[in-house]
């Protein structure tokens, strides 16, 4: 049953929304000799069955019994710590990602290389140094290091940067193109509200995805052989991955509803922040993550030696 807002105003219509909550603390005594009090803020997660549950920036999620609610009400963002997060932060979470992958620094540079996956299909993710900042040499010593590190393990080197960084002008200029590469948006969502919408979004009729594989920092989920999605947490960020849908299928609301079951599975395990990485000429993926809240936090490119 949906219940209506109350007197102090707040309802099923803040989830997902930063709100300040008053309540009674029962059996306790306020200053003044009247009942005490208690302020929570944070993100509301959850109102229904007479209860609303609200996630604090620390700490675990309070659930607070709606009759004790004295007053409430949605508050301005914080200027998003998504925001402020750094794109070597955001890629970093990314590892976690690939189970096995050997990664070796080249001073704030990371080569990254992971095993055969069991469908044959190389990442470029995965198999390419992360070249953010400074490696430690002179560029033409740090690439020679990074051409000998793939040819060890029998790939092709590859370079992954931020698009218009000092890093993709440098590697220009040793003669590494991105020619016939594909560039893509990193994006980023706070994770309750994007899992909000993706439920909301998600058809009435469509089946919940089933679990192929969970081991707790790993999820695959699957619609049948239609749809199917991967993430990995790292800390408190949740990655999506390999979000693909049948062909004929597409449009249905199947990858929102994968979607749905990845934001869903990272919020039970404490997820606040979600990210996704989505090529910048797939405009259907791109309007689907725009509808559910997330935000092109920096593009990025690949690119070989010529």
């Amino acid at each position: 049953m949906t219940e209506a807002p109350g007197a102090h105003g707040l309802g099923p219509h803040v989830v997902g929304t930063r709100v300040v909550v008053r309540r009674l603390v029962p059996g306790e005594e306020g200053p003044s000799g009247g009942p005490a009090m208690t302020d929570v803020l944070g993100t509301c997660l959850r109102w229904g069955d007479g209860e609303c549950v609200v996630q604090p920036e620390d700490g675990p999620a309070v659930t607070i019994p709606v009759a004790l609610i004295v007053a409430g009400k949605p508050v301005p963002p914080r200027a998003s710590v998504r925001r402020r997060t750094s794109a070597r932060e955001i890629e970093q979470h990314g590892f976690a990602l690939w189970p096995g992958l050997e990664t070796e620094t080249l001073g704030q540079w990371v080569l990254r290389a992971a095993p055969p996956p069991a469908d044959g299909r190389r990442r470029r993710r995965a198999n390419s140094v992360l070249a953010l900042g400074d490696p430690g040499l002179e560029p033409a010593e740090a690439l020679r290091r990074v051409v000998a590190f793939y040819e060890a393990r029998d790939q092709p080197a590859l370079a992954m940067v931020v698009a218009g960084s000092a890093e993709e002008t440098t590697l220009a200029s040793q003669g590494w193109s991105g020619e016939g590469l594909p560039t893509a948006h990193a994006m980023v969502a706070p994770l309750a509200r994007a899992a909000r919408a993706a439920h909301d979004a998600t058809p009435e009729h469509e089946s919940e995805p089933g679990v192929v594989a969970d081991d707790g920092v790993r999820v695959e989920l699957r619609l049948g052989d239609r749809a199917r999605g991967r993430a990995a947490l790292d800390g408190d960020w949740l990655g999506l991955h390999d979000v693909e849908v049948d062909p004929g299928r597409r449009r249905g609301g199947l990858g929102t509803a994968v979607v749905a079951g990845l934001l869903g599975w990272g919020a039970e395990r404490g997820a606040t922040s979600a990210w996704l990485h989505v090529e910048t000429d797939n405009r259907g993926a791109i309007a689907l993550y725009e509808g559910l809240g997330f935000e092109v936090h920096h593009t990025y490119r690949y690119l070989a030696p010529t």
